[in-house]
């Protein structure tokens, strides 16, 4: 049953695909279409410090060891450029029919970032509620004037407190309508946030702020860190309990998180978590984001994404990001 529901679930989620019967053979043939990728990483030194001021001409992109060519291109909050056939960039605008990235790519999609945080209302946070709401509230009025948020809860069910918005007294409002009690579901809820993430262009996180334990999900964490892997969606996970007294949730928030070229937090105090936030939005503050659109490439698995900064310099660089997708074939 739980394969069965995240099939239906993930089905919503992935990009167009198409089936082609063999003309020549009466067995079916299965082949995939890959729509634009986006994929949002960091650079940083040695010492953990941001690297800014990169451009789309010092790095290079591959996926499965196959140069891809890089579409737009942006960097923290800034507007998105678009990248020529020449290698020279201009503002993206909405595009012309015969060039791309198409007509169905709007230049405001590219535009800051659509923050989806998912707050854990379960009784597992009841002591820590209002501390908790404070902390999150905190952020949003915190973020750049060019980033959305939506604000969900969820304890057994999912509550989308607020749609996704740039008014942050709206955001803010739906948070503090959440009320605390019941089971938690955090993994059924994680993949409903992640299936609406998916539905909006450009660039796109979810922030996932829970105690940790999930005593009433269907599917399985690392099923919803695939789906967020897949579409590029980085989970970043603030967990209000101490790593070392739950290794299981501890374990599991730190591999969907770096799996999908996010962090996880551990903030049992109201200060680490305010602290949590901050870097957070500092990172978001201070990342890269390009998409391409995918060369032929006749793998239909993992497909592995690699980014590099080629000079010299740029060798001793850290570059955090997703490490790649799986295309997925229909019926």
């Amino acid at each position: 049953m739980r394969r069965l529901t995240l099939a239906a679930l993930a089905l919503g989620i992935s990009g167009s695909l198409l089936w082609l019967a063999a003309q020549d053979s009466q067995r079916p043939v299965f082949r995939v279409k890959v729509d634009m990728v986006v994929l949002s990483f960091t650079v940083t030194d040695s010492k953990g410090r941001y690297i800014n001021g990169l451009k789309p001409s010092d790095f290079r992109l591959l996926e499965d060891g196959i140069p891809q060519k890089i579409a737009t291109f942006a960097e923290g909050s800034k507007p998105a450029v678009q990248i020529l056939e020449d290698g020279s960039t201009r503002p993206l605008i909405a595009a012309a029919p015969d060039t791309r990235p198409g007509p169905d790519v709007r230049s405001d999609a590219f535009v800051g970032t659509n923050v989806f945080v998912l707050f854990d209302t379960s009784n597992y946070m009841y002591r820590g509620f209002v501390y908790a709401s404070d902390a999150i509230a905190d952020f949003v009025r915190g973020l750049d004037r060019a980033d959305s948020v939506a604000v969900y809860t969820f304890s057994r069910n999912l509550s989308r407190a607020a749609e996704l918005t740039r008014d942050r007294a709206d955001a803010i409002g739906g948070l503090r309508k959440a009320v605390a009690g019941d089971d938690a579901a955090l993994y059924n809820a994680l993949l409903l946030t992640l299936r609406d993430a998916a539905k909006v262009p450009g660039r796109k996180v979810v922030i996932v702020f829970s105690n940790g334990p999930d005593n009433a999900s269907m599917v399985a964490p690392d099923d919803v860190r695939a789906v967020a892997e897949d579409e590029g969606i980085p989970l970043y996970v603030i967990s209000t309990s101490e790593s070392s007294k739950d290794a299981i949730s501890s374990g599991v928030f730190r591999r969907i998180s770096q799996r999908t070229g996010g962090k996880a937090y551990f903030a049992k105090t109201w200060q680490k978590q305010v602290e949590a936030f901050e870097s957070i939005r500092e990172d978001l503050g201070n990342s890269y984001t390009v998409t391409y659109y995918p060369q032929p490439n006749p793998n239909e698995g993992f497909r592995k994404i690699a980014v590099e900064v080629p000079s010299d310099v740029g060798k001793k660089y850290r570059i955090r990001a997703r490490p790649g997708y799986r295309p997925r074939a229909g019926f």
